[in-house]
């Protein structure tokens, strides 16, 4: 792959600065920020409520998914719709909370395209838009694209350059060996909001922690929330050069409706609100800058949840000024 190489300076991007801070945690939500623990199937009846409620509280993000199809043996659909489309439908509901993918399933979209609906969903939000970006853990999916799943990181690596390079650089040069070539005679339109859009790897996408220090602008992983903390030291040997550079994970979220119940840890994060502000207060003590709660195992209603937590937890880690 040949190219220009664009600046990516997050410095003034003040949604970013405000989601991942040093030496600070924030909490997000992974859309549709409810319960559906008996159904790979949310309702999303109360979607609109649910969006606004949590836009008034101090939960830094909402995070979209990317699930084109539903495979039995995956068992989850995320918010079912599509995270671009879903988008543009939160930026008419929400004023302040960051609005980012987890994640578009880079090596399936086509890049270009890609790139003008994060730039327009950018516009839309004034700048809220954070791309987060996967490479998709259902190979299932890849022969209904015509995708060969062992293309799957190179496409990813092109991707991210793509995208950085259309969103912040006018009439760029680009040749990329898996998707088109950028002549220098065409600009994408338009531009987003902020000066340049965040990429935020989910999960490892493939790559090396060697590859995603140099070219992403965070990391959000998965798995054992007890053991994320141990995963911080060698992020941060492997960014050095870079300076702070953001680490979360997601997790599968449960708050038990005893404010004292024990801290439970492993495939769910479960406790009583007590022991999950103590536990979180000691992520952030380890390094991790944002945790990104699923609500799928709750069988509570998400607004009695969210309510309780502003009460109780978020506060402790709200968003500041960047």
């Amino acid at each position: 792959m040949t190219q220009d190489n664009p600046s990516h300076d997050l410095t003034n991007h003040t949604t970013f600065n405000q989601t991942f801070q040093e030496g600070q945690l924030t909490i997000g939500f992974i859309s549709p920020a409810r319960g559906y623990p008996d159904s790979p199937f949310p309702s999303l009846a109360d979607q609109a409520e649910i969006v606004q409620r949590l836009d008034r509280s101090d939960a830094a993000a909402l995070w979209l998914r990317d699930v084109p199809f539903y495979d039995p043996s995956f068992g989850d659909t995320g918010q079912v719709l599509d995270p671009m489309v879903y988008a543009g439908w939160l930026s008419a509901l929400t004023s302040r909370i960051a609005i980012g993918t987890a994640g578009i399933v880079t090596p399936l979209r086509e890049p270009v395209i890609t790139a003008k609906q994060i730039a327009t969903a950018d516009q839309l939000l004034a700048g809220r838009f954070l791309a987060g970006m996967a490479s998709g853990d259902r190979p299932t999916e890849y022969p209904a694209f015509g995708v060969d799943f062992g293309t799957r990181v190179e496409r990813y690596q092109e991707a991210v350059t793509l995208l950085k390079t259309l969103t912040s650089t006018s009439f760029p040069r680009l040749k990329t060996q898996h998707f088109g070539e950028l002549r220098g005679d065409i600009d994408l339109v338009p531009k987003p909001a902020a000066p340049h859009i965040p990429i935020v790897a989910i999960g490892r996408a493939g790559q090396t922690l060697e590859w995603l220090a140099q070219h992403v602008d965070a990391w959000i992983w998965h798995g054992d929330a007890q053991r994320m903390g141990e995963v911080v030291p060698h992020w941060r040997e492997v960014t050095a050069s870079r300076g702070f550079v953001p680490f979360g994970y997601g997790a599968m979220f449960d708050l038990d409706v005893d404010a004292n119940a024990p801290l439970q840890t492993g495939r769910i994060l479960r406790g009583g609100r007590h022991a999950m502000k103590d536990f979180l207060m000691r992520q952030r003590e380890a390094g991790i800058n944002h945790v990104a709660l699923n609500l799928k195992p709750t069988r509570r209603p998400a607004l009695e949840l969210i309510d309780e937590l502003q009460e109780h937890v978020l506060p402790h880690f709200a968003v500041t000024a960047a």
